[in-house]
């Protein structure tokens, strides 16, 4: 398992591809802190959240006849809909018509946070698979360290993927932790990101003041996951539009919170950019 988190250089790639996206064009920096929840649910999966600015984008996956296809629910599964036709290939050309990144004059690794939707060994099994000819875009974590590169993967959803993930000698995705890796001797090579549900941890929803112990209990969340080095989300926060979901991402955002959870991206990125973050 590796042992040690360095940041390394973005290799560069040849221009070809797809031009950049409206972030780009537009002169804004990306969003380190947006994430779009089942960003595969829009109109253009992956390109509506890169123009919104967002920085973490989430695709769940159902492994089925050998294939690895998008959807949240069986019903609406399409053989069309594959992880390397809304993903992985978008991303390799936009690497390429970048100069080696998402995000054109940014070194920002875009995290692209793979649900898996079944078993998870063989669910990941696949995924390793198919993300080798991705190699050159994607961090890996090889001979004990961390080299990031421009795409992340990081695999969330069934447990059941942690073991065949912790055996690879050469990783090319991440673990989404839960608040009980907080505290143990897993690396945060391996488990750099840990994701909760709001709703289950927390009473406060944005209406009225948040208890004083429910801030104290985040931000004692925030400062364990930071002080091993890894990133905190949360999911199942207010979405609704209003002063509800406005108050509670105030909060996250001053907790420290990495990724705010959405899947309003103009809402989202409204707020970020009011915010300046």
């Amino acid at each position: 398992m590796c042992a040690a988190l360095l940041a390394g250089a973005v290799p560069p790639a040849a221009a070809r591809g797809t031009g950049p996206h409206r972030t780009a064009e537009r002169g804004q920096a990306p969003l380190r802190r947006a994430h779009a929840h089942n960003d595969y649910a829009h109109d253009r999966p992956l390109f509506d959240a890169l123009d919104h600015g967002f920085s973490s984008v989430e695709a769940d996956v159902w492994l089925v006849d050998g294939r690895l296809l998008v959807a949240h629910e069986e019903a609406d599964l399409d053989p069309r809909r594959t992880l390397e036709a809304l993903y992985l290939d978008p991303l390799r050309s936009l690497v390429a018509a970048n100069g080696g990144t998402v995000f054109r004059g940014h070194g920002l690794s875009l995290q692209l946070l793979v649900d898996l939707k079944t078993a998870g060994a063989p669910t990941y099994q696949e995924l390793a698979r198919r993300l080798r000819p991705y190699a050159p875009i994607l961090s890996v974590c090889a001979a004990g360290r961390v080299r990031t590169r421009a795409v992340t993967a990081v695999v969330s959803g069934d447990r059941g993927a942690r073991g065949p993930m912790a055996a690879e000698r050469v990783r090319r995705a991440f673990y989404d932790g839960r608040l009980t890796d907080l505290g143990t001797a897993a690396p945060a090579s391996f488990v750099p990101l840990v994701s909760a549900n709001w709703s289950e941890r927390f009473d406060w929803a944005g209406v009225g003041t948040v208890p004083a112990a429910e801030r104290a209990e985040l931000r004692r969340i925030v400062a364990a996951a930071h002080g091993e080095g890894r990133r905190l989300r949360f999911w199942a926060t207010p979405d609704a539009p209003g002063p509800a979901r406005e108050a509670v991402w105030r909060e996250l955002l001053a907790a420290g919170v990495d990724h705010l959870n959405t899947d309003d991206l103009a809402g989202l990125e409204r707020f970020l950019r009011a915010a300046g973050r």
